[in-house]
């Protein structure tokens, strides 16, 4: 079990919903609500991330110390995942995001990555291989009934999971920050089935495929404002991925309560922080800016994915969260500042299209300040 010597921060603000425990689901008492600090060293992967100087990476990697350098993974086969007009996931949802950045006068200071397709041996490390065959054969139509798949989609989806695995190898090659623009997105999709608009989990995909190639931890963090069920439920029991989730609750897909703390040896790392509709910047900073880098610090990773759900954003219709640009700038610059290890964005929800576009764009200045 995850240490118990901090867990669910004493928070006086009723719309943060879990309970305060530690990770043993013992009340805790009398506890200060800052993060919690380290009694002793901190933990291999990480170092100090003002002067850009960390620790050597797993296999004597040293990290690439010029942190302005931003790789970012796009290509034209993810606007081949074409579900009907209506549908939320609108391949205008990337051709809005790349129009955003060009008139940013920030495309030129990325460094372009091209995805490249995920393999079966890739894919079978989170998914079954009747998951996998049924989206390979499965004609267009629904797939769920939120759940589209086009003849493009099987494509579109192996890159996007290609894409994290890539970039997770460009990682340990010495980039630092990394942003996969890609669709569909994956947070929801289970083991063996598609669900919520995902096909393949992506995140999932990249933290497995990091820890077959080195990486010892991989902590990832996800803010959008549906829970990430397909990711929780794919390392429930592994200890070497912590999973972090903030999310409205109760929505869509109705997991993630306080009490899903992962189950044998990943009891306790698995930290949901359901958070009531119509919270916004307050709420949302308590956590990222005050429980976060203390369970991260405790956690150790070497690796940081983020599932980048922009639908916490206040304009988006698909959900009741106000978070504000200002918002979405702290809770970067918080999860950037968490650690001295590489960390890479991985697009998940975000549906208006204009506070999509300013999400990210936000993001990548986030990102290029190093």
């Amino acid at each position: 079990m995850f240490p118990s010597s901090y867990g669910h921060q004493l928070c006086e603000n009723k719309r943060i919903l879990w309970t305060p425990c530690d990770m043993t689901g013992s009340l805790i008492r009398n506890r200060s609500p800052s993060a919690p600090k380290s009694s002793g060293p901190l933990q291999r992967g990480i170092g100090n991330r003002e002067n850009g100087r960390g620790p050597a990476g797993k296999g004597g990697l040293r990290y690439n110390e010029d942190m302005s350098t931003v790789g970012f993974l796009y290509d034209d086969v993810f606007l081949l995942h074409e579900p009907p007009s209506w549908h939320p996931d609108s391949p205008d949802r990337l051709v809005n995001i790349i129009a955003t950045l060009k008139a940013a006068g920030l495309w030129a200071r990325l460094t372009p990555i091209k995805p490249r397709m995920a393999g079966d041996n890739e894919l079978l490390r989170v998914h079954t291989r009747d998951h996998i065959e049924r989206m390979r054969h499965l004609a267009p139509g629904e797939a769920d009934p939120d759940t589209y798949l086009s003849a493009g989609t099987f494509d579109a989806a192996l890159h996007a999971a290609g894409a994290v695995i890539e970039a997770v190898d460009q990682s340990r090659q010495g980039m630092r920050c990394l942003f996969c623009a890609v669709r569909p997105p994956g947070h929801h999709a289970e083991a063996d089935k598609a669900m919520g608009f995902c096909i393949f989990n992506n995140v999932a995909v990249g933290a497995a495929h990091a820890r077959a190639t080195g990486y010892g931890k991989v902590f990832i963090i996800d803010f959008d404002a549906h829970h990430g069920n397909g990711t929780q439920h794919i390392f429930e029991e592994d200890d070497s991925v912590f999973y972090f989730s903030t999310h409205q609750y109760p929505y869509y897909p109705d997991t993630g309560k306080d009490m899903e703390r992962g189950r044998g040896p990943g009891e306790g790392y698995t930290y949901n922080v359901p958070i009531l509709a119509g919270s916004g910047n307050k709420e949302y900073l308590a956590v990222y800016q005050d429980i976060l880098p203390g369970v991260v610090e405790r956690f150790g990773p070497d690796l940081i994915l983020v599932s980048a759900g922009y639908d916490i954003h206040a304009n988006d219709p698909h959900a009741n969260i106000r978070v504000t640009h200002e918002g979405i700038h702290a809770i970067i610059r918080s999860i950037l500042a968490c650690a001295d290890v590489p960390v890479i964005f991985v697009l998940e929800g975000g549906y208006d299209h204009p506070s999509l576009c300013d999400s990210v764009r936000i993001t990548i200045e986030e990102m290029l300040k190093g």
